[in-house]
Parts: C-alpha cells; sequence; structure tokens
C-alpha cells in the first residue's frame, strides 16, 4: 500500500470515537459501519437520543439496528426524523407511495441492486439515505448479506496527482444505463443529470468519489476513449478494494439506514432459489455539492 494510501486510511481509523449516553455503538469495520443497540423503532424516539443516532449516522455512515418489530408507521416515522420521505419512482401501484418492497423470489434470476451502486445518482437530487428493513431472510439462516464501500476513503486513498485531476470533472448519471433489461411503465421519465465527480458531504463537507457503475455514463471533460478507461478504473477500485467495505449480515426484523451521499452498497444474491422479503424507504436530502 502506497504511503499516501496507508495516511489516509490511519486518517480514518485512529479518529476519535463520539461518545454516547442513551446508545450502545459497536464498529463493524475501523472504517465504516456501526451496530446500534438501546433503541426502541417502534416507540417514539426522545430527542436527545435522536440527536446521538445522527451523530453516529455521520461518523460511521451505515447502522444496524437489530430484533426491531416496527410497522411501516414506524418506519416511516423514524425515516422523517431524519428528512422528507422520497415517494417511490415509478410509484408502486395501488401501494404505499413511500414504500419500496424488496422481494426476492425463488424463481428470481437476478435481483435489483445486485452490483456496486447508490441509489438514483440520476436524479437532480439524490437522496440523503435509505432505510431497509428485512423481515424475511433466506431459508438456510444465511445469504443476502450486503456489502457498503466508504466513498470519502475511496477518494482519500487514491494518490494526489488522481485527486487533483478527479477534483476538475464532472460526471453524467444516466437512469437508462440502471435500466438495461428492465420495461419501465411507459410514462416515467428516465432521469438524467450530470453531477461533479468528486462531490463534498453537504453536512461535514469531506469530500467524496461520487461514480458509480449502475448510473454512471460518461466525463463529458474527456474522449470517450479517456473518460470508460478512468471510469473503469474508479469502478474497479470500489469493488476491488475491500479495505473500503463493510458487510452486514441480514438476521430478521433489522433496519440498515446508510447515508446514500457517501456510501455506495451491493446486494448480494447468493441465495438463489430462496426467497427473502423487506421494505424500504428513501429519505429526501437535497444534490451533493462539489
Amino acid at each position: 500500500m502506497e504511503p499516501y494510501a496507508r495516511e489516509a486510511l490511519a486518517a480514518v481509523t485512529t479518529r476519535p470515537l463520539p461518545p454516547y449516553r442513551t446508545l450502545t455503538v459497536e464498529r463493524i469495520t475501523p472504517v465504516l459501519g456501526a451496530e446500534v443497540s438501546g433503541v426502541d423503532l417502534a416507540q417514539e424516539i426522545p430527542a436527545e437520543q435522536l440527536e446521538e443516532i445522527r451523530t453516529a449516522f455521520l461518523h460511521h455512515h451505515v447502522l444496524v439496528f437489530r430484533d426491531q418489530a416496527i410497522s411501516i408507521e414506524d418506519h416511516k416515522r423514524f425515516a422523517a426524523a431524519f428528512g422528507e420521505l422520497r415517494p417511490v419512482n415509478p410509484p408502486p401501484p395501488e401501494a404505499d407511495p413511500y414504500i419500496l418492497e424488496i422481494s426476492t423470489t425463488s424463481a428470481a434470476v437476478n435481483v435489483a441492486g445486485n452490483g456496486w451502486h447508490a441509489d438514483g445518482t440520476a436524479d437532480a437530487e439524490p437522496s440523503l439515505g435509505s432505510m431497509l428493513y428485512i423481515t424475511e431472510v433466506p431459508e438456510p439462516g444465511c445469504g443476502g448479506d450486503t456489502l457498503f464501500a466508504n466513498m470519502h476513503l475511496a477518494y482519500e486513498m487514491l494518490s494526489p496527482a488522481m485527486r487533483s485531476l478527479l477534483d476538475q470533472l464532472t460526471a453524467v448519471h444516466d437512469g437508462a444505463q440502471a435500466l438495461q433489461g428492465y420495461t419501465p411503465p411507459a410514462d416515467y421519465v428516465i432521469p438524467l443529470s450530470e453531477h461533479p465527480l468528486v462531490a463534498r458531504h453537504p453536512e461535514t463537507g469531506r469530500k467524496l468519489l461520487y461514480v458509480n457503475k449502475a448510473y454512471t455514463s460518461r466525463i463529458p471533460q474527456l474522449s470517450a476513449q479517456e473518460s470508460q478507461a478512468l471510469l473503469g478504473m474508479l469502478f474497479e477500485t470500489i469493488a476491488a478494494r475491500p479495505a473500503l467495505h463493510c458487510r452486514v449480515h441480514w438476521t430478521p426484523h433489522t433496519l440498515v439506514f446508510w447515508d446514500n451521499r457517501c456510501v455506495q452498497h451491493h446486494a448480494t444474491y447468493d441465495y438463489y432459489p430462496y426467497a427473502r422479503y423487506g421494505r424500504r424507504v428513501a429519505i429526501n436530502g437535497g444534490p451533493v455539492k462539489g
């Protein structure tokens, strides 16, 4: 590992941990993710505890809450504490407009999210984050883990020369690219947006790499060949550098809350022919700024 990459990693792993009075927060890895206990999401959360959850969210980016027996209304109430609920797009017919069902049947050839991505980055205003609540896990009791990657660290572990180049660029995010193999509703307007390739987190101001293989199609400041080569390198860096990752194992009635602005995720489909079920609520948070 190059010295600049070691320095970036050490800066994250040696950060002081926030103190907590009302929660227990245990890290999944030194760079990403934490398991949170001492909170009941089926109840109205006290202001002090909610503020501590927000602190943990900004520090660890992925929070795991286990053994939570929550209703759809509980789920939406918890999400609404962090911002305006984000409608599912395209909206589900005759269902709650804020609930995306995450359902894998035994006949599924593939599953949504089976590849590194951030949700909805082709939109002009990407989401703040998502809360996924899984109630049914694959019958063997294992499989279907979700991988997460820290996009702050993905940027910081690049060479200074590469960071300097990327800081000047933008990237086009195309919803059509993520829909390959799927047929959207006839009235669905496919989103297309251009974002800074290196963005700043709107709450912490920390820089992050803002490209993902599902949506990012090209870098307009470069030739087609240069764009393809550079994006390919960045996508490979995200997927092939385990130091960026944490892995969340699902158990029934687990809710995971991740920061969609600075985290990518990969829903592992390693449980065919078994089924899995859950529901997701997303939160609006405004655009990620350059």
